[in-house]
């Protein structure tokens, strides 16, 4: 990313920013292993993480960091080397996160949820070498048998049992036996409770925080083909930084983070582990979402800052016992990763009264760009204005550089701190995201006099699905593998739950027969649940474009159409 100034004459968002924000506010520089050491400093015997009963505190937490960061320098993981979290939200995945990088490593984030091929495809391009996850059959089993091959050479693996709390951690191995995996040790499988038992104190590694990679986060980008955003240290310290401003309203040492989100995906990543950690708060972690345990652990854990996608607060607001539970604790909710639905946000306040805003971002801006204030004018619609030392432009679709005036309907691009570095192996991905300073986002949008902007449709194909990224060539690369698929074409269509779900629109092959339950069937040993299509709609014929293409266009017009007709 070029490093041009952000700083600007009359950007209209300092007209009406946040009274108690500096826009122009110093953003510190440092590495990522700095924000944890700070908070062990400041809040060392304050409770860092809570999971499913088990307490640890930032003392404790810090002192782990370290011995696995020393156990990773013993098995000769340094600067530049790429260390993969396969793991749900747990301790460990705090732990290792922070150990990689205070090594010198880059953490290479992998979804729990993704097939076998989506992780080998990972696993090759990103060059992982060693692989940390838990001895749960569902992700042992998947990464056991690609040790050895390409790059991966060891696994460590951490026990479940040891994270929960006594007397779960004696019942777990009894009760769910049949979930954990039959873990062979070996000298390229090496139990967490070794890689710690060695030294204490890591050897101090030299990073250059502008130059030096901390995360690679996989991602769409502007195509469908995964790939690797590189986001510097400085980087992930800058929105750390941007993020715990736009929090002023959050007292530090005191807030409590539910975090459901899953620490792998970059939001959370963000907005529950690094800024919570950041304000020396204490992390509520959950290893998937349930909604009654959501429900339970709000009642209970009584958290204060509730960060989550549209769905799960459509979920609070659906449940048929919400009633029962105390959900005042909650002060203030960033919503992200999908568009929030007016009667989602309306329902969800009423029901805790808590500030619930939209902000916006994507992998490439590691995650935050944009929110609604906590403290402010917060426009229901709007993604709200740009986080201090933030940029945002509307950019002409017709050139790609021509900035426009308020109102007008553009590319909605980005300029800060924040920006990656680039795409991972990737340059000409990289040259056609990172154009003339800006970091072109593929949405497109619009912006108010105040600086306010709103998301009005995407130039690009991707579906957001309970704010997750689903990429339709993806999920029809799976779909052809069945014999009886002729053509296909995958698209998001709307849901009031999901904010979009997956839609397959097939023709079959001459003479053969599928069902819409046989192919889901199938998909299932090649995508993640989140992308198998929910809906099937078989067809003799396909829509295709005046030169023969597939057109994804004309079938989701006809969505539109059909749906307007059911309406009125």
């Amino acid at each position: 990313m070029d490093d041009q100034s952000v700083d600007g004459p009359d950007h209209p968002w300092l007209r009406r920013y946040v009274p108690n924000i500096n826009w122009h506010a110093p953003i510190p520089g440092g590495t990522v292993p700095d924000i944890l050491d700070r908070s062990v400093a400041l809040f060392g015997d304050r409770p860092c993480i809570d999971f499913l009963g088990r307490r640890l505190t930032y003392r404790e937490v810090g002192a782990l960091v370290d011995r696995m960061a020393c156990g990773f320098q013993s098995l000769g993981i340094g600067p530049g080397q790429r260390v993969g979290l396969f793991l749900p939200n747990c301790p460990y995945f705090v732990i290792a996160f922070f150990a990689a990088v205070k090594a010198g490593a880059i953490v290479v984030n992998y979804n729990p949820l993704y097939a076998v091929r989506e992780i080998e495809h990972q696993l090759q391009d990103s060059g992982t070498e060693i692989l940390v996850t838990l001895d749960l059959a569902v992700l042992y089993d998947k990464v056991r048998p690609m040790v050895g091959t390409g790059a991966l050479k060891r696994l460590v693996v951490c026990r479940m049992a040891d994270a929960l709390p006594f007397p779960k951690n004696l019942l777990f191995p009894i009760l769910r036996r049949r979930d954990l995996a039959q873990v062979r040790l070996d000298e390229v499988c090496l139990p967490y409770d070794r890689l710690i038992g060695g030294g204490r104190s890591p050897a101090p590694v030299a990073v250059d925080p502008t130059v030096d990679i901390a995360v690679l986060q996989y991602t769409g980008g502007t195509t469908g083909t995964p790939k690797g955003a590189m986001l510097t240290h400085a980087n992930l310290v800058a929105n750390t930084e941007q993020t715990a401003l736009w929090f002023s309203v959050a007292v530090p040492g005191q807030e409590r983070v539910l975090g459901v989100l899953p620490l792998f995906h970059v939001f959370a990543m963000m907005v529950v582990m690094t800024m919570g950690l950041r304000l020396g708060a204490e992390l509520i972690l959950l290893p998937k979402f349930d909604i009654d345990q959501v429900m339970a652990t709000i009642h209970a854990k009584k958290p204060t800052l509730f960060p989550a996608v549209p769905t799960i607060y459509t979920a609070i607001n659906r449940h048929k016992q919400r009633e029962r539970y105390r959900l005042s604790s909650i002060r203030y909710c960033i919503s992200g990763g999908a568009p929030l639905p007016h009667e989602v946000h309306s329902a969800f306040v009423r029901n805790t009264g808590c500030r619930l805003v939209e902000g916006y971002g994507l992998s490439e801006s590691s995650p935050v760009a944009t929110c609604n204030p906590l403290d402010g004018d917060n426009r229901l619609g709007t993604i709200g204005l740009p986080l201090p030392g933030t940029v945002m432009e509307i950019i002409s679709l017709e050139d790609g550089v021509t900035p426009l005036a308020a109102g007008e309907r553009g590319e909605v691009c980005i300029r800060g701190p924040q920006v990656m570095a680039g795409y991972w192996n990737n340059p000409e991905e990289t040259a056609a995201t990172l154009r003339h300073g800006r970091l072109h986002t593929g949405d497109v949008g619009t912006m108010d006099a105040d600086g306010y902007i709103t998301i009005v449709d995407r130039i690009k194909d991707l579906i957001l699905c309970s704010g997750y990224n689903v990429y339709p060539r993806n999920v029809e690369e799976a779909i052809y593998q069945h014999p009886a698929v002729q053509e296909c074409v995958v698209a998001g269509v709307p849901d009031e739950y999901r904010g979009q779900t997956v839609k397959a629109y097939v023709k079959l092959v001459d003479g053969a027969a599928l069902t819409e339950a046989m192919l889901q069937a199938f998909l299932r040993e090649h995508l993640s649940p989140i992308e198998i299509p929910r809906i099937v709609e078989f067809r003799d014929q396909l829509p295709r474009t005046m030169i023969g293409k597939l057109s994804r266009k004309d079938l989701l017009a006809e969505e539109a159409a059909r749906r307007e007709r059911s309406s009125a």
